[in-house]
């Protein structure tokens, strides 16, 4: 049985925030200041599909966004951990799970080389349109009240490892790697035997942290990282136990 590898892509993969960092294609790299203010918690993908029509109509190109993207750095020691995975894929099968779009993500696994890395990605749907505008769906609907309204990590695991399961697909354990609020969710679905990896000093591990004083911890265990090098350390433990 593999270890099936859950990873978030915003400051977990990237160490970066791909849709923020797109606001730098604007003019003076801001947006105008009613549109920052439309934002409505829970809506960020129908606020990120208002930012695309800004970019779109002031003439940003699709290459513009593509070098913004691609500009950004994976985090310390990514390009190790990832290279690594690829090394040892009969023991390993990997899926992304972000609220970032398919077009980001895409770009960046091209742009990186590690596009064979990943059995599955999970996010936004995304695409150009004929006028050239960048346009991006919600992934879901769903009825959890803990996360934004287009996507529920937790939904969406559930959902892939039962899918698996139907097809005679088990996992020995999940490993759990991110960073964010909207990652707890996911990792309230873990059990004794899973790890969660939050990285350090990130919404996720201060969560968690928190939780565990509360006395309320996760199921799983919990180791953080910095460097996906650590991670490698970590997973080297577990493919040996």
């Amino acid at each position: 049985m593999k270890i099936l590898l859950v990873f978030d892509f915003d400051h977990t993969i990237i160490d970066d925030n791909s849709d923020t960092r797109i606001v730098q294609c604007a003019p003076e790299k801001k947006l105008p200041i009613e549109l920052q203010d439309s934002y409505e918690k829970g809506f960020w993908t129908k606020f990120m599909g208002r930012v695309f029509k800004y970019l779109g109509g002031e003439g940003v190109t699709e290459d513009e966004m593509k070098r913004a993207v691609t500009s950004m750095p994976l985090t310390p020691g990514m390009v190790e951990l990832l290279n690594f995975i690829r090394k040892n894929k009969d023991k390993f099968e990997c899926i992304i799970i972000s609220d970032s779009n398919s077009v980001f993500i895409n770009w960046v696994l091209e742009a990186t080389n590690f596009r064979d890395v990943f059995d599955k990605v999970f996010t936004n749907p995304a695409a150009f349109d004929s006028n050239g505008l960048l346009t991006v769906e919600n992934y879901h609907t769903h009825s959890c009240n803990r996360c934004p309204k287009n996507l529920c990590k937790n939904v969406v695991l559930v959902e892939f490892v039962d899918k698996q399961l139907q097809q005679g697909v088990n996992y020995a354990r999940i490993v759990y790697i991110g960073d964010g609020g909207n990652d707890v969710c996911p990792v309230m679905f873990l059990k004794k035997n899973d790890v969660a990896m939050p990285r350090k000093g990130y919404t996720l591990q201060k969560t968690l942290s928190r939780m565990s004083q509360n006395l309320e911890p996760t199921e799983s265990s919990v180791v953080v990282w910095s460097s996906g090098v650590e991670i490698i350390s970590h997973l080297l433990f577990l493919i040996k136990e």
